[in-house]
């Protein structure tokens, strides 16, 4: 009987062609194992992907044309079955606060440290484990996130 878990799926959204492949390599280093389906253009395409794709994890950068990664997020938690985890992966530190109100479970500053990626896949592979399904883990895992963007940008 194989126990082994399905490999953890993300899909990159960025319009900008360099920030979706220093993101995909940065990922590689500290998340090998991680299988990224799809890389986005914009925010209509992020959405598309996370509908046909079901990624377990979506990156998604704010300022896209089309739409921006806010919106995008709204989106994808209203699909129908989403089950999924949202990134933010921006240069605004402002956008913090809708993004968690989306149910973002991190927010990263660009450029993304290697160090900093590692705590999102800690917070990520805990709540797909089901480590963090309370409503009271995922608060604290928001505001420990908040925290971190906060720091992140006095740095």
């Amino acid at each position: 009987m194989n126990t082994t878990a399905p490999p953890i799926r993300a899909v990159i959204a960025d319009d900008e062609r360099l920030m979706r492949e220093q993101l995909q390599s940065r990922l590689k280093q500290v998340w090998p194992e991680l299988e990224i389906m799809g890389m986005a253009r914009d925010g209509l395409e992020a959405v598309r992907m996370a509908d046909e794709l079901r990624p377990d994890i979506v990156f998604l950068d704010i300022r896209m044309p089309g739409q921006t990664g806010i919106e995008a997020a709204s989106d994808i938690v209203s699909l129908e079955g989403w089950k999924g985890e949202l990134v933010f992966v921006t240069a605004y530190d402002e956008y913090a606060v809708s993004a968690f109100e989306r149910g973002a479970i991190d927010y990263l500053l660009k450029p993304v440290e290697a160090e900093r990626l590692q705590t999102t896949r800690a917070r990520i592979e805990a709540r797909l484990k089901g480590q963090g399904n309370s409503a009271a883990s995922t608060a604290q895992a928001s505001s420990e996130a908040i925290s971190q963007a906060a720091t992140d940008t006095m740095m």
